[in-house]
Parts: C-alpha cells; structure tokens; sequence
C-alpha cells in the first residue's frame, strides 16, 4: 500500500456517512488493546474556536518542553494535517503503516453486526495508535461534532474544555442551545476538571449541571478565570489574564479577533488546571506558546498588497463573530467577498451577517458534495440588494474578484472551512506570481 492507496482506503468509509454512537470505537479498542488507557488526554469541544484553542494548548505546552500531539478536523491542505505531533504532521509512511495495521480489524468492523465503521472513527482510531507509538507526554484531542456520541469520546482526559455554544448542526445535536449544550457536557468525566467559556446563561446552566452531578470541578470565564483585552492591530493583540493562581500582564498573539483573545485565555485556564496537577509550565513558556500560535484559514491575511483575508466562518455563530472584527479592523469598510457555504448550515442568518458589509459577493460552491448550490445562496442575498453572482468554482470566483479589485478594496473568502481550504490553495498560486 502507499499513501494514495491508504487515503483512498480512509476515504472509502466516507460512503457511511456519520453515525453517533460509541460502540463501533469501544469495539475497536478492544481489539487495539485500548492504546487510549496510557495517555494524557485534553478533551477540548465547542460550536467554534476549538480547532484555535487546540493548537494554542498545544504550543504552551510544546513551548513548556512536552512531547504534545494534537488531533483536528478537518483538514486545511494535506489529509495529515489532522493528526500531529511535535508540531508536524504525520509523515506519510507512518499513516500507510498504521493503515496497514489496522485493515484487519477496520474492515472486520464493518462486516460486524455493530458495523459499519465511519471514515471519522477510522481517523481517530490511526490518530490513538500513533499516539500510543509515540509514548507523548499530552495529547490535545478537538472533538469532531458535539461530544457526548462523538468518537473522540472514548478517552479518560486529564482537562475537559468546552469553548463556547452555538446553533450548529442541529439536526443531530437539538435545536435549542440548552440540547447543543447537554451534547457537548458529554465529554465531561466524573472528578475531571473543565474549562469552559461558554456565556450563554441557559447552555451554562447545562455544563454546571452536568458538573456537578459528576463532581467535576468548573472553570468558568467570568468566574475562576478573567481577562481583559488591550490593544489589537493587523499583526497582533494583546490581553491581561487572571485566574485564582496566577495574572499575567500584556499576554500577546498574532491571531486577530477579539473571540481569540478569548479562546487565549481559555488555553491558559486550560494550562492552570495542569499546573495544580503538578505539571511543570511557567510563564515564559505561556507567553512563547501563544505567540508563536498561527491557526490557517482563520482570519489569516493570504497578502497585504492588495489586501486578502480568509475565514472559516462556517455557521451563524462563526460569521457573526467575523463580521465583529471586520467592524472592528476595518470600520466603515465595504468588502469584495467570496462565499461557498455548506448545505447543512442557517445560510440565510449567515448571510445577513455578512452582506451589510459587502460591496459586491460572488457565490461558489466548494467541490464538496454537501456545498449549497450557489443560485440558491444567489436567491438567498436578493433581500440584501448587494451586486452579486455566481462562478463555477472557488478558484474562478477568487479570479474574477481580484480582477475587479478597485483602489484600496479588500477581498474576504469565507463560509467554510472546505471553501477556505480550495481559497488558501488557489490564493498561494495567484499572488506568487
């Protein structure tokens, strides 16, 4: 087998679609001899900021001197860039060996009464064995959707995190946020403490609940943890942060948003939890850590020369949070957008959030086969009379704005993270030349 052939391999479990529940990986475990018992686990869930928090744990600790996996979803440009370790990608041998190793039981799964096995589950049981080789000090473990059936939750962690909640998927996770919340409480574990950032008053009464029943102690934003946020420019921001054990003063980062800032403070919360375990993490290391955080395709500048930005902004929670910080960056701005967004989202809000600040959108689905068509998106922005259209790709959408680009106009790519992904790609190969 070689790499094309294990993707290929992965990718074939795509056909069974998701399917919550926890016994087709409890089953497999069994059989791996249960490489998650030995690891150190911070389970970290939310709406959106998870992949962002994640890799901001993850640099902390690697700052720190640990040996740090780190398992996301999805992908931005290789399928390997979803499980890490030691701040690199799998190398393509490892994953053809794991592949290799795990066919047998993968595919005796899938013929089992409880089988099929999904392509999710697949990835996160190569991701434990890799681990489990690698003998890691922590592993940041991001959970795909929700929590409670969710395949990452077959781990025991040392630190739950919920970022934050919002209507997103809610046709498998409920459609009020107290349902969403009870979802994503599922990774909390009895006497484990959680971090979470989470203000809704009715989705935070959820996870104290659920706390408390498990006895698990709660790290609140607001409460056990604060922070306060200073300065921001294009290249960075910066913010106070005080827990019940330490305060830290002009902490800085290079992500922009003032939601980063928060999901900031919430991996310090996370890293203060791992100090009271006994865990060696100083300041230096918190500083360095979040510094040196770049997470792609979120608010990230493709050029300044003419101005390129693009954002995962996925569902109504991610695209308000942008439309913020694009009032906030650039007030009194119009953008040249381009949008391709996933048929399973609340479009019309998405786009009520983004269209007051358009001078002109091009619609384009991303080659995904769960992309809205881009006439119905076209349909959608009518009620918003901004000058818009349609182009056959992602790639020829970016091409057609960039060419109409006028004085000091900036171009904005968003609506999901496979739309960003195609964008990212296609932007790398224009502006290079």
């Amino acid at each position: 087998m070689d790499y094309q052939s294990a993707l290929a391999y992965i990718s074939s479990f795509g056909r069974f679609g998701s399917r919550p529940g926890l016994e087709r990986m409890q089953w497999m475990l069994e059989k791996m001899g249960h490489p998650e018992a030995s690891q150190r686990f911070i389970h970290i869930a939310g709406t959106n900021g998870k992949g962002s928090t994640t890799a901001l744990v993850h640099n902390v600790l690697q700052a720190a001197g640990y040996r740090v996996g780190m398992y996301t979803s999805p992908y931005l440009e290789a399928f390997t860039n979803r499980i890490g370790a030691g701040g690199k990608d799998i190398d393509t041998e490892a994953l053809v060996s794991l592949v290799e190793r795990l066919q047998p039981q993968l595919d005796a799964v899938s013929e089992s009464n409880i089988g099929p096995i999904t392509q999710f589950e697949v990835t996160t049981l190569l991701a434990l064995a890799y681990y489990q080789e690698l003998a890691l000090d922590f592993v940041v473990w991001e959970v795909g959707l929700g929590g409670r059936l969710d395949a990452t939750n077959v781990v025991m962690p040392v630190v739950s995190v919920i970022t934050n909640i919002g209507r997103d998927h809610t046709e498998v996770l409920g459609d009020t946020l107290a349902q969403i919340a009870a979802e994503k409480a599922g990774i909390i574990k009895p006497d484990i403490p959680v971090v979470t950032a989470v203000k809704d008053e009715e989705a935070l009464a959820v996870i104290q609940a659920t706390a408390n029943n498990l006895k698990a102690p709660l790290c609140c934003l607001g409460h056990e943890f604060t922070y306060t946020r200073n300065h921001f420019t294009l290249e960075e921001q910066s913010f106070d942060y005080r827990d019940q054990q330490c305060e830290l003063k002009d902490v800085r980062i290079q992500l922009m948003g003032a939601h980063q800032c928060q999901n900031a403070a919430t991996a310090l919360a996370v890293i203060s939890q791992l100090r009271q375990q006994g865990h060696r993490i100083d300041e230096a290391a918190c500083r360095a850590g979040l510094a040196a955080t770049r997470w792609p395709g979120r608010l990230e500048i493709m050029s300044k020369q003419p101005l390129v930005l693009v954002d995962g902004a996925h569902n109504p929670h991610g695209t308000l949070a942008l439309r913020q910080a694009l009032l906030e960056y650039f007030p009194g701005k119009k953008f040249s957008m381009v949008l391709g967004i996933l048929q399973d989202k609340e479009r019309a809000e998405m786009l009520a959030h983004l269209l007051p600040q358009a001078s002109r959108v091009i619609f384009a689905a991303p080659s995904y086969s769960r992309a809205t068509d881009p006439e119905l998106l076209l349909r959608d922005a009518a009620v918003h009379q901004v000058p818009a259209q349609t182009a056959p790709s992602v790639a020829q959408a970016i091409d057609q704005a960039l060419a109409e680009l006028v004085d000091d106009e900036i171009l904005l790519v968003a609506g999901s993270l496979y739309t960003v992904s195609e964008a990212r790609e296609h932007l790398k190969q224009v502006l290079a030349q």
